[in-house]
């Protein structure tokens, strides 16, 4: 601020310095002014030098730094929000916001506000320099100045329109871009390249109007800001020429006058053109921070002390749990005792998935309670709860990252010797080892560098290698081949003694030895109980039962037949 104060300020000297040259020297021709003056010259414009280097220099670095914290104030808080909050938003929208919307935030940041302090003094001391020499003419050039602005700022309302319809299409090109490249295979699997290239060209070609149009606003402003300043200087050269030709004015004083003119202008430009930038700024800031002032639907209590390690059991009281109106499961009770393996069971839709998300408080119930011990799971801190919990499931998530890193995500302090041990356990070393790099080998986006059934058992790993007291296995060994399978499942019985598991299973035959399969049917609790006795009943988990024999899986068949 110090250096743009003291660059504008000198602004103001320059139409004196003007002024003395044309009467001192070329006038008067005075000896003395000619000596000193061109060092004077020299030692204002060496300090605009200065002050101009500092000024950038510093705004870049407060600008950087400003930028940083959003971004790192938009990233974290994104995280912290519930799961909820992703289903209702794409992650193309969430990117742009992140990447776009802040970058226009920067601009807004370093030539915005740049202009509106530099140029504001600026205009101000060559104002009060334009008066102090001549009244008058001062007076004529400020009438048209004023009425200049009003033009500009209806139009920087259209941009700042165009703007936020802009940044929606960007948001909503990101998300065609992402989907196309994650679900690559399918696009190409069912030959629908020329349909990709054809939405993302709708909304491309969207864009390109908005910005043709905002383009074309902001190309309006320059050559009408040039006209008017037009008006006002023709004016001033006509009553000022005539003043000097008739004696009234020297030429110093006119020539003083007419530096300080053009010297306005450019300022007064840049400001006008710093109200287009600021209505895109104004849309860009409103939509990053529309996300930053959404609550997250999971809060913690001020008061919430860490949960207590389960020693008991897990029960659900009474749960309801819904999205808006709909009730997706309905008066559950349940009770999921310390070392009991229970299965849910039931077609698809009928809120399996969703009972399970409610003990990590992934959603919060809508009415009822679920306790761990006794304890309310609202009443403990969310970290302490997630971390007593390890979750495998049947669309497993890896990182672009090294295998390494992948089994140790959540447990990065843990050493190479656990990571190998975990790994052994998810019969995954083998493969892992074959690998040019082994354990620091890259496994590409997705993980899309193994095969499925290698993707499920660093998962596998990785939630072993946490060692909860809790494990939500949601058809964990559903990618894996036969052979991997009963390796994994053999490894996971093993772990699981000691452990409460809930078990989501879509495949009955991988619940055999479960203590309790619990039937979900409509979103409430139909039937519960093993495996034999829910056959026996000849009920809802006989009918599944038999719907999957009859799908011609022979292999599933025999395993459910033994």
């Amino acid at each position: 601020m110090i250096c743009m104060l003291l660059y504008s300020a000198t602004s103001g000297v320059l139409p004196f310095l003007t002024k003395r040259i044309f009467d001192d020297v070329f006038s008067s021709r005075n000896q003395a002014t000619l000596t000193f003056l061109p060092f004077v010259i020299i030692a204002v414009f060496g300090l605009r030098g200065l002050v101009s280097f500092g000024e950038n220099y510093l705004m870049t670095y407060i600008n950087g730094h400003i930028i940083t914290d959003i971004r790192n104030a938009l990233h974290g808080h994104i995280l912290s929000l519930s799961i909820s909050f992703f289903h209702r938003n794409s992650t193309g929208s969430l990117i742009s916001r992140l990447t776009n919307d802040v970058g226009l935030v920067s601009l807004v940041l370093t030539d915005a506000v740049v202009s509106l302090m530099r140029d504001s003094v600026s205009l101000i001391a060559l104002a009060i320099a334009a008066f102090v020499m001549d009244p008058l003419l001062g007076l004529i050039a400020f009438v048209v100045f004023p009425i200049s602005v009003l033009p500009i700022m209806k139009m920087g309302k259209k941009v700042r329109r165009f703007t936020k319809k802009g940044q929606v299409t960007i948001g909503q090109l990101t998300s065609l871009m992402q989907e196309a490249i994650q679900g690559i295979r399918i696009v190409k699997a069912f030959g629908m390249e020329e349909y990709e290239r054809n939405r993302f060209f709708r909304e491309n070609r969207r864009l390109l109007k908005l910005g043709i149009r905002r383009g074309r606003i902001r190309a309006i402003t320059t050559p009408a800001m040039e006209l008017l300043a037009a008006f006002a200087i023709g004016g001033v050269v006509w009553y000022g020429g005539y003043s000097v030709i008739g004696g009234n004015r020297t030429q110093g004083q006119f020539m003083a006058f007419m530096t300080a003119m053009f010297l306005m202008y450019q300022p007064f430009k840049k400001l006008a053109g710093t109200n287009t930038l600021l209505q895109q700024g104004i849309v860009a800031a409103e939509r990053v921070y529309e996300i930053l002032d959404i609550q997250s639907d999971i809060r913690e209590k001020s008061e919430a002390k860490p949960a207590p390690r389960l020693a008991r059991e897990i029960e659900f009281h009474d749960v309801c749990f819904g999205y808006g109106d709909k009730l997706v499961l309905k008066n559950i009770n349940l009770k999921i005792n310390k070392g009991e393996m229970v299965a849910l069971v039931g077609v698809s839709g009928v809120g399996k998935s969703t009972l399970a998300d409610l003990i990590p408080r992934f959603y919060d119930v809508t009415s009822g309670r679920i306790t761990i011990d006794g304890v309310d799971i609202r009443d403990v801190t969310i970290e302490s709860l997630r971390s007593q919990i390890g979750v495998v499931t049947q669309h497993t998530f890896l990182f672009n990252d090294t295998i390494k890193n992948n089994i140790a995500y959540g447990n990065t302090s843990q050493d190479v010797a656990h990571i190998v041990a975990a790994a052994n356990a998810a019969y995954a070393h083998d493969f892992v080892t074959a690998l040019p790099k082994g354990y620091d080998s890259v496994i590409g986006e997705l993980g899309m560098r193994l095969s499925g059934g290698e993707r499920q058992r660093i998962a596998i790993a990785r939630a072993l290698l946490k060692d909860p007291p809790i494990l939500i296995l949601d058809e964990a060994t559903s990618s894996l081949d036969s052979q991997s399978e009963k390796l994994v499942q053999e490894a996971l019985e093993r772990l699981m003694v000691g452990r409460t598991v809930l078990v989501i299973a879509h495949r009955l035959s991988t619940i055999r030895k479960a203590n309790r399969i619990i039937v979900l049917m409509d979103g409430a609790i139909t039937e519960e109980g093993t495996h034999e006795e829910l056959l026996a009943r000849k009920a809802e988990y006989n009918k599944l039962y038999t719907l999957q024999l009859l799908e011609g899986d022979e292999v599933q068949a025999k395993r459910l037949l033994h």
